[in-house]
């Protein structure tokens, strides 16, 4: 292998390359990790290695969902987060600050930047400089690009419900044009054989998106719409987005208000639902505007499980990761 190579697998960036059966095979993974936490049994995977989370965004469950994972599989975690307490306040670049990390034994590197394609970036540069062990990378959301970790949890927490994703019906609605977490759950979904329907106002539809469900890993459909109430009736789930406000730039769309009435999820629109079509969001939650209270704490809501879940499904990508960089057998 090159110096400019790395092991396939040994990164992840996001899940537009990646087959139903590599996606199934993690969710696999990630189910026996949450059996083992579920009875208390340690894992091992990741002693004596050092996850870095290096963090240029705020976040509250991704990163503390990656720390717990690391932890369970017995690493050491070494949090980061860009601000006056670091040396990117002076200057220092992504590379910078990871290269002097991984001088100082890091093994994994878990990204989150408001640039996208950061965390490739970073895992083509770590990758040229050779060396046995560089860092693995994981994505941890980068701009408006991927969010690979959440699709997988969000595949997770509905494989878990349904027992399959084959020929499930799902909704994406909200800000869908800013939105890493639509894109990602789009390739894992159609991937993994789902029919996805995204739902949005047109300002919030990206041109072109029609696209993310003509890749050769698809096996599911992609559909467009701008009408949820038509669309509702006939879905298995639906997950609800976040409004991107801090990436709307000089078209914010519609206001809060008009986009709740429009698309939120409220209990009146979800009594028109199919039954037991089920509610997810990625969080952070706006109560009163992507859905409602009462929807977010209804029996349909599977916004808890994605949380927990998180936790599983990152030990899954984790140890993958360690494991594809040190050559051991998957």
């Amino acid at each position: 292998m090159s110096g400019g190579e790395s092991p396939r697998g040994a990164d992840l960036l996001g899940l537009a390359e990646m087959t139903g059966e590599e996606i199934l095979s993690l969710l696999d993974s990630a189910a026996e990790m949450k059996r083992a936490l579920a009875s208390g049994t340690s894992r091992a995977e990741l002693a004596k290695k050092t996850v870095c989370l290096l963090f240029f965004e705020p976040s509250t469950r991704t990163m503390h969902s990656f720390a717990a994972a690391a932890r369970a599989l017995s690493a050491q975690v070494v949090s980061f987060t860009a601000g006056a307490a670091s040396s990117t306040a002076k200057g220092e670049t992504l590379l910078d600050t990871a290269a002097n990390l991984a001088a100082i034994g890091a093994d994994v590197f878990v990204v989150r930047h408001r640039s996208s394609g950061a965390p490739e970036r970073l895992a083509r540069a770590l990758a040229a400089r050779g060396g046995p062990g560089r860092p693995c990378v994981v994505n941890a959301g980068d701009g408006s690009h991927e969010h690979p970790t959440q699709a997988l949890l969000d595949l997770f927490t509905l494989r878990e419900r349904f027992g399959r994703l084959e020929g499930l019906e799902l909704g994406i609605v909200g800000d869908i044009r800013h939105s890493r977490v639509a894109r990602s759950n789009v390739f894992g979904m159609t991937a993994c054989g789902a029919n996805v329907t995204l739902v949005a106002p047109p300002s919030w539809m990206p041109e072109g998106v029609e696209a993310l469900g003509r890749r050769p890993q698809s096996r599911g459909r992609l559909a467009i719409s701008h009408s949820l109430d038509e669309v509702l009736p006939r879905l298995d789930a639906i997950m609800a987005l976040r409004i991107q406000k801090e990436r709307l730039g000089a078209e914010p769309g519609p206001s809060a208000e008009a986009y709740a009435a429009e698309y939120g999820l409220t209990e009146e629109r979800m009594s028109r639902a199919k039954s037991g079509c089920l509610v997810l969001h990625p969080g952070p939650v706006n109560r009163g505007v992507e859905l409602a209270g009462s929807v977010a704490d209804s029996p349909r809501s599977l916004i808890l499980g994605q949380a927990a879940n998180g936790v599983p499904v990152r030990m899954a990508v984790l140890a993958r990761c360690v494991r594809a960089r040190d050559g051991r057998r998957t």
